[in-house]
């Protein structure tokens, strides 16, 4: 949803995509914009709060089972992810695509008409007991 953007809300996607022969998938469980849902988050490296309510949020079931959705598109066709925050790493896409590189998948970040960049790895991030943790160099 964007105010100063409106051809990037879901109406408008909805509409203008297929036009162009591309398929459309909302899918509200990856969207930002989570709350607080632990006390004693172990995502400490993470100063921004709102990152760290979507990082403590990423260790859910309800997250686990979205990305299995959006894997399970990837298989079959060539997809992308968004929301209307244009810059990647100001956006919990920068976070999807940590779990993405980290779990083995190849992520691309594509802005305007500059060449692709490849995801890299937050250097916080750590796969601790098979979940990304963002503890930096800090100990459990």
């Amino acid at each position: 949803m964007s105010r100063r953007l409106p051809q990037f809300n879901r109406d408008s996607l909805e509409q203008s995509l297929p036009a162009a022969g591309i398929r459309y998938r909302s899918m509200t469980a990856l969207g930002g914009y989570r709350k607080k849902i632990l006390e004693d988050s172990a995502n400490i490296a993470l100063r921004n709060q709102s990152f760290r309510n979507y990082a403590d949020y990423m260790l859910t079931p309800e997250f686990d089972h979205a990305m299995s959705e959006l894997l399970a598109l990837a298989e079959k066709s060539c997809t992308a992810y968004m929301c209307a925050e244009r810059i990647y790493f100001r956006c919990h896409r920068m976070l999807v695509s940590d779990w993405l590189v980290a779990h083995g998948h190849e992520v691309f970040h594509i802005d305007d008409t500059a060449p692709v960049k490849p995801h890299k790895l937050m250097a916080e991030a750590r796969i601790i007991d098979g979940r990304l943790i963002y503890r930096g160099d800090r100990l459990l």
